[in-house]
């Protein structure tokens, strides 16, 4: 009978033994990612606070502004409110719009406000105020949030001064956010994170092991075995897939417990479905072995796989922003199913209910890739 799992084992127990004696590559697969999550986590915040802001206050000076507290009352207790908000942090007073214009082109200020001459007479006559708020647009982010702020804050100065003493506001939201009340960085961000440090480690080792044979000369010794194709490249995949699932592990308790991100679902639950994910990466990697001639190539092909699993799996950009044909195209990337069910488990505390189709798509991909391996594989021994 021909068996097609024919070599599994011997293959699954050389493997084994190589990457016992490959201790470069365990250290590769543990501390790599342990570091990488350990900067990003603890380097990178999502929320804007405290951006650099210059101040040019004219209210209630004749010709030249004065320092700091020569300001009225009224333009004082609006640049307490944009300071008292945690978005704003007065690095300068200005004298002069020249000056202004230079902080804000040199770059040491984000932010810069002018308060004009006119300012307090204004608001004590009934006329519309006027505040500029110039807002360095070379970091949308920041640029979004510092507009929003100021926004919101002229608006509600607005309000307290328009409505009497007393008066009950007609609608009130209150927003209430869910699955991450606190706006941690580390709770979004390092969920995601998981699928790219996943991706790098599984995809990388994979790469190599096919084109490790024909560097070092056995990939005939291989291929005169009674082992058949499916065999031979099952066996070399399930030690990686072994040493992902232990990887997984210490990411997910490093996180727990060095970065106190809560896991609201079961961690159980999304170690067993992330295994799809291990799986079709280390498929990936396998057909990229079966094309490479060299090393060096296949570390560049797996390199090609990482970009568009950062970019189009709504890691970093939200895919509902992303542009039709992008769109469509990230549903063919891996991560962006890793991503989902790393976020639902952890964040929102999803079950396999929820998730059990993006578990599917993944295992479905790896199997369709391990095929299209075993066929280049197939043809590379004939």
């Amino acid at each position: 009978m021909n068996n097609p799992f024919r070599g599994l084992g011997a293959i699954f127990y050389k493997e084994v033994i190589h990457a016992r004696r490959d201790r470069l590559a365990i250290m590769f697969s543990f501390i790599m990612p342990i570091l990488q999550m350990t900067i990003l986590g603890a380097a990178i915040d999502t929320n804007i606070r405290q951006v650099p802001t210059v101040v040019l206050d004219e209210s209630g000076a004749s010709q030249t502004a004065g320092p700091p507290d020569r300001g009225t009352a009224d333009s004082r207790a609006l640049l307490d409110r944009l300071r008292n908000s945690d978005t704003f942090r007065i690095i300068k007073y200005v004298h002069s719009d020249r000056e202004l214009n230079e902080e804000m082109v040199t770059g040491r200020a984000r932010v810069g406000v002018k308060i004009p001459v006119n300012f307090a007479r204004d608001l004590l006559d009934g006329r519309t105020a006027q505040v500029m708020v110039m807002v360095d647009g070379s970091d949308s982010a920041v640029a979004g949030q510092a507009v929003n702020v100021s926004g919101q804050i002229g608006l509600d100065e607005s309000l307290r001064r328009i409505l009497p003493a007393g008066t009950v506001v007609p609608i009130e939201v209150r927003p209430k956010l869910m699955f991450n009340p606190d706006s941690r960085s580390p709770n979004f961000f390092l969920p995601g994170l998981t699928a790219v440090l996943l991706l790098f480690v599984t995809t990388m080792l994979t790469a190599f092991s096919i084109v490790r044979e024909k560097e070092r000369g056995t990939l005939e010794q291989l291929l005169v075995t009674p082992a058949r194709p499916l065999g031979i490249l099952l066996g070399k995949i399930m030690p990686y897939f072994a040493l992902g699932v232990l990887e997984l592990c210490a990411i997910l308790l490093f996180m727990r417990f060095v970065f106190q991100v809560p896991v609201h679902g079961s961690a159980v639950l999304l170690v067993l479905i992330s295994t799809g994910y291990l799986f079709v990466n280390l498929t990936i990697g396998t057909l990229i072995s079966t094309k490479a001639n060299s090393q060096a190539e296949a570390m560049q092909l797996a390199m090609m796989t990482t970009l568009p699993s950062i970019f189009l799996s709504g890691y970093i950009f939200p895919r509902d922003t992303m542009p039709p044909v992008f769109y469509v195209l990230s549903y063919f990337v891996p991560a962006t199913y890793m991503v989902d069910i790393a976020r639902g488990v952890i964040l929102r505390g999803a079950g396999i209910a929820e998730l059990w189709s993006d578990a599917a798509v993944m295992i479905l991909f790896g199997i369709i890739v391990l095929l299209l391996a075993v066929r280049r594989f197939t043809r590379m021994i004939v």
